[in-house]
């Protein structure tokens, strides 16, 4: 599946507070779905950013001010999403044959494609609310699935699952999966294709920090 579809993806249901990831990345949980259930720690960590963004963006001027939503969306999401891991993910191979400045670059610029990439989306989405499914997380678990649906009116569910991972007693996001589609799995397609293609994955790089800029500045 190939990016614009994944996106695609992506923008019937807004962009997920832990992107996803995911960053990604996100999607809100309603009140009275935050009432009517106990939720546990993984599936706190995806309703208290949510809970936030989705408060934040019922203002119709901070709504018309991409660059502003940007900003928020990655303040928020930047505590519950675990970006280097993402990227290491997404890149394969060529993150373990990368330099230091190599990844250090491809996190900040995947990162910045996935906020922006999904802010937009944010913008586009007024009526929604998270479901959560039913789960078990055992005290010891240091991974997870947390299971969730989208819910928007006068349309059917959409399955958003939030693969997770503990490190020292926290929750981090590191994959998204919409409708059976992986974030990860997804770009890590992508990016092979542009490397074998350009030869280089400082070439890709350069050229994704060229797109997010070009982007944010027809923002202005």
């Amino acid at each position: 599946m190939n990016t614009t579809l994944m996106q695609n993806l992506f923008s019937r249901v807004g962009f997920t507070a832990t992107l996803l990831a995911g960053l990604l990345l996100l999607t809100s949980l309603s009140s009275a779905n935050a009432a009517a259930e106990s939720l546990n720690a993984a599936q706190l960590a995806i309703q208290t950013s949510s809970e936030k963004l989705k408060s934040r963006l019922q203002s119709d001027e901070f709504r018309g001010d991409f660059k502003q939503v940007a900003r928020y969306v990655d303040q928020v999401i930047k505590p519950h999403v675990d970006f280097p891991r993402i990227s290491a993910l997404v890149l394969g191979k060529h993150w373990r044959q990368a330099s230091h400045q190599e990844r250090e670059r491809f996190v900040k610029e995947f990162r910045t494609l996935l906020v922006r990439t999904y802010s937009r989306a944010f913008v586009q989405f007024n009526e929604w609310s998270l479901h959560f499914l039913p789960m078990d997380l055992a005290n010891e678990a240091t991974k997870t699935v947390v299971r969730t649906e989208v819910l928007q009116p006068g349309k059917p569910p959409i399955g958003v699952d939030y693969r997770m991972i503990k490190i020292n007693g926290k929750w981090w996001a590191y994959d998204i999966v919409i409708e059976g589609v992986s974030l990860v799995t997804n770009y890590r397609s992508t990016f092979a294709n542009q490397i074998l293609n350009s030869g280089s994955l400082t070439d890709v790089i350069d050229n994704l920090a060229e797109k997010n800029a070009a982007a944010f500045a027809a923002a202005s």
